[in-house]
């Protein structure tokens, strides 16, 4: 075994059990490895790639003896692709996996008192569910082993699909995506053809040059779909020529947009939407509500799992009728009109502007009369007399990003005294972090993983809390 780091081979390495961050853990002589794309049973021979004081992380070199429990990876990009690591892991193992990370978060890392961890709610559909998808074009895609980057022509290089983990200019060019349903794949694959057989530049990451850049591709249950193509500069013959290419081939287009961006990240959240053809927006529905979603709204990204989720949090909400409800981060106002129906008044805080148009005309369109929506940083709107101009709230319900809340969001809510809370996390680990402040007056009651996103270390998970000194749930 040579002394260099880059060198180090273990042999013989058995996976115990599942861990963070999607990696599996294994023990050697009293020392933790975390390895990549390992499955509990498996026997490895594992390549160190970092050494710490405390643990090393690798990965397999040599498969020595498969696990039982390990199934074949259904797409072909897998072990590539930064998405759905855990598709050689059975989906039960995944739940229960989700499951256990919850209960690191919160009891053996947050140290909370919580009541017994329900089983993960597992996901509708393990393939296909998710309802919205980034895809990023580059002239110099991932070059597997097995090619010759010299013998491959410039079109052969460019590529339209994922990021590579750990490579930010590295792109994998994406053949068949198992995440959303059709026509998803055709759309894409139709537009990288055709930008090479019209010499269209993709983008260079690294150098910040090119003209085609990124795309989304929104659809819904109902069939509608959205596409939003993004150039880093306008040249208006090509990109017309583009945008009614792909409109003349898929009529199933029923919102097409696209996006000049010539900053130096793809993210659209501050750039101008321009509607091209169709409609302004798409359309989901839930328990009869009609959700207009825009190209900058944010929407759950697995539909179905969706309902499941806001069924959860309005059941651990325990509301009679006469409650007043504050929704905080409500986005586009989902769970706030889900709610409404069961309480006196919601109010719902969002940060993005946006979004709170959008809840408003949705709450218009669905005849809610009892929700009222205010845009604004969090710990900028909610304070002392916000509260007292609106009301006490009975309720409060948080669904924060993955950052979690503001200590200072934190202390108002506790001045507010609501008799119940539940707090809907995409991020136990902050969960965790906030909850520890909130339970300075609250008792969590219910705890419930529900698995948004199967073949990931993913996992949202819904407290219940009850002010202390008051009668639970």
């Amino acid at each position: 075994m040579s002394k260099k780091k880059t060198d180090l081979v273990l042999e013989n390495v058995r996976i115990e059990a599942v861990a963070a961050e999607g990696k599996a853990l294994a023990h050697v002589d009293g020392q933790v490895v975390f390895v990549e794309f390992a499955v509990p049973g498996d026997v490895v021979d594992v390549r160190i790639f970092k050494k710490k004081k405390n643990y090393m992380e690798g990965f397999t070199v040599r498969m020595v003896e498969p696990s039982p429990h390990r199934l074949k990876p259904f797409c072909p990009h897998f072990g590539f692709c930064g998405g759905c690591k855990w598709q050689p892991l059975p989906y039960p193992m995944q739940l229960e996996a989700k499951r256990q990370q919850v209960w690191d978060q919160l009891v053996r890392l947050g140290h909370l008192d919580v009541p017994e961890i329900r089983p993960t709610l597992p996901s509708e559909r393990e393939q296909y569910y998710r309802n919205k998808l980034e895809f990023t074009a580059s002239d110099k895609r991932w070059i597997y082993k097995d090619e010759d980057p010299d013998a491959l022509s410039e079109s052969e290089k460019m590529g339209l699909g994922f990021h590579v983990g750990k490579f930010f200019d590295k792109v994998l060019d994406i053949k068949d995506c198992h995440l959303q349903k059709e026509p998803s794949n055709a759309i894409r694959l139709f537009i990288k053809q055709y930008c090479i057989e019209h010499g269209y530049e993709f983008f260079n990451i690294r150098e910040n040059r090119g003209f085609f850049r990124n795309m989304f591709v929104r659809t819904t249950e109902s069939g509608n779909v959205m596409l939003i193509l993004c150039f880093f500069h306008e040249d208006e013959p090509r990109r017309t020529a583009l945008l009614d290419a792909v409109a003349g081939r898929f009529p199933e287009i029923t919102s097409l947009y696209y996006v000049v961006n010539t900053k130096l990240n793809d993210s659209i959240s501050d750039q101008t939407c321009i509607l091209y053809k169709g409609e302004d927006a798409i359309y989901e529905e839930m328990e009869g509500l009609r959700f207009k979603i825009g190209p900058k709204s944010f929407y759950q990204t697995n539909t179905l799992q969706a309902y499941r989720l806001y069924s959860v949090a309005r059941d651990f909400a325990g509301l009679k009728g006469d409650e007043t409800v504050y929704d905080l981060y409500t986005g586009t106002g989902t769970i706030a009109q889900f709610v409404a129906s069961r309480a006196k008044k919601v109010i719902g805080i969002e940060y993005v502007p946006e979004a709170i148009e959008d809840a408003r005309t949705n709450a218009e369109a669905n005849g809610i009369e009892n929700c009222t929506f205010f845009a604004g940083d969090m710990k900028d709107v909610l304070n002392d007399d916000f509260i007292q101009e609106n009301g006490r709230p009975d309720v409060i319900i948080l669904d924060p990003p993955r950052a979690g809340i503001h200590p200072d969001v934190a202390e108002v809510i506790l001045r507010a005294a609501p008799d119940r809370m539940v707090y809907v996390s995409c991020n136990p680990a902050s969960q965790a972090r906030d909850l520890a402040i909130l339970c300075r007056d609250y008792t969590i009651t219910a705890v419930q993983p529900v698995d948004m996103f199967p073949h990931t270390q993913h996992v949202e998970n819904v407290c219940a809390l009850v002010r202390k000194n008051t009668s639970e749930l």
